[in-house]
């Protein structure tokens, strides 16, 4: 939980506590600050974002320009907020994720299973996690298997000969964590914990019943698009793609021969993933408004450097074209193809692009919606897009406080919290609960 310095009320409801996320992207480094109240509603209290600096393709590059963009984020949403944060959770989207899922069973036989014997097996399952030298993001139990059958929620009071857990485990490679968790820690803030941005996304745009049945989740980002398969309530598998919205934008500049901000206009403004007839006879002007109109003209632009709509779109829907291929390829390699594929949901910010849905749904073959961020009371209309979807996915996740197995027992090795320690009692009051409530 982010701790406030000042006080902040929403209407008339009082504050339990307050979250603080940040989102660092290559485009844009996005801060979202959320209250929860005393019966448990989440409001946002303040949010907001800048152009992104020091980032390339989820990685720190530049320490001093990352930092000073992270602290520019943050007082922006904590002005909105009335509030400020000493503490935030922060997304990772590079850092080579990877996922993967760890079985343990142990001899109940045939017994009634008391909570010592969940603790037993969850103890068991953490001692399993092999991260060969990378760091562990996430451990988390999603569901327990009572003789093989799966999809039990709490096992407790139940008998059974043997008891199963799936435990969902995260890995990340430490020196981009780090470097994460050391440039908004320069930004005079701690860090609470490091979330794969998959899984944050998944808070936001997923349901419950699509993480249970199967659901693909394409992010498209500036930089990198990660695509991750959801089943049974966990993140099964993961891909990064080393390809995004600004490769878009950069194949535009390059094709007219113009610059990269014009091309993001051009692209936001008039790009389409959809040809319509009247393309051809629309001509779009490369210079938007309050633009300096002196320079050469865009290659094959006329007179008044205007290009054909069609060219435009062309252009978005060749590069569109790479991009699915990739994506449909990641999909089929982790199994989610043919007989076994489903919904697929798009978001991030290079979802916004108008029609993108349906020029997804023919090139996958699948069906394809397009994943926003959530309606969340005090949540400005501008960031309820696809766009800062992680960001509220962060918060609802920090809400949620999943339990993680390496919490339990003696040999717990503390990676989550990074900016000072976790006090024992607070620790065991937390498995405590887990154990009553989770399980």
């Amino acid at each position: 939980m982010a701790s406030s310095k000042g006080h902040s009320s929403a209407g008339k409801a009082r504050l339990s506590k307050i979250f603080g996320a940040v989102n660092i992207g290559s485009f844009r480094i996005s801060a979202m600050i959320m209250g929860e109240t005393e019966n448990g509603d989440l409001i946002v209290l303040g949010s907001g974002h800048r152009a992104s600096q020091g980032i390339k393709r989820g990685y720190v590059i530049d320490m001093r320009a990352a930092t000073y963009a992270i602290r520019d984020a943050v007082e922006r949403a904590e002005k909105n907020a009335g509030a400020s944060v000493q503490s935030v959770w922060v997304a990772c989207a590079g850092a080579g994720l990877a996922s993967n899922v760890s079985k343990v069973e142990i001899e109940i036989g045939g017994r009634r299973i008391e909570e010592e014997d969940v603790e037993h097996l969850l103890i068991a399952a953490r001692d399993t996690i092999q991260p060969d030298g990378r760091m562990v993001l996430h451990a988390q139990p999603a569901h327990y298997t009572l003789d093989g059958a799966h999809g039990v929620a709490n096992p407790r009071g139940l008998h059974a000969e043997r008891l199963g857990v799936d435990v969902h485990v995260m890995l990340a490679d430490g020196a981009p964590v780090r470097n994460l968790t050391e440039v908004v820690q320069s930004a005079h803030l701690e860090v609470e914990g490091v979330v794969a941005a998959p899984l944050a996304t998944s808070y936001a745009v997923l349901s419950q019943e699509e993480r249970e049945l199967g659901v693909a989740l394409v992010e498209i980002g500036n930089d990198v698009t990660n695509v991750s398969v959801h089943a049974g309530g966990m993140l099964l598998g993961l891909r990064a793609l080393p390809y995004g919205s600004g490769d878009i934008t950069d194949a535009i500049a390059s094709a007219f021969g113009i610059r990269r901000f014009q091309a993001e206009r051009l692209k936001c403004v008039s790009g389409s993933a959809i040809a319509s007839p009247s393309d051809h006879r629309e001509m779009i002007p490369v210079n938007g408004p309050g633009d300096e109109v002196t320079g050469p003209l865009a290659r094959g632009a006329d007179d008044k450097n205007r290009i054909a709509r069609a060219e435009l779109v062309s252009v978005v829907t060749q590069n569109l074209s790479q991009l699915t291929d990739e994506v449909g390829r990641a999909l089929k390699a982790m199994g989610f193809s043919g007989s076994r594929a489903g919904q697929v949901v798009l978001t991030g910010g290079g979802a916004e692009l108008a029609g993108l849905a349906e020029f997804a749904q023919g090139a996958l073959g699948m069906p394809v919606r397009i994943g926003r961020a959530p309606t969340l009371t005090g949540l400005p209309e501008a960031h309820s897009t696809p766009g800062f979807a992680t960001l509220a996915g962060l918060c609802l996740y920090a809400a949620d406080d999943p339990v993680d197995i390496r919490a339990i027992g003696a040999q717990y090795q503390q990676t989550a919290k990074y900016g000072g320690g976790v006090v024992g009692t607070q620790m065991a009051a937390r498995l405590f609960r887990a154990l009553k409530e989770y399980f």
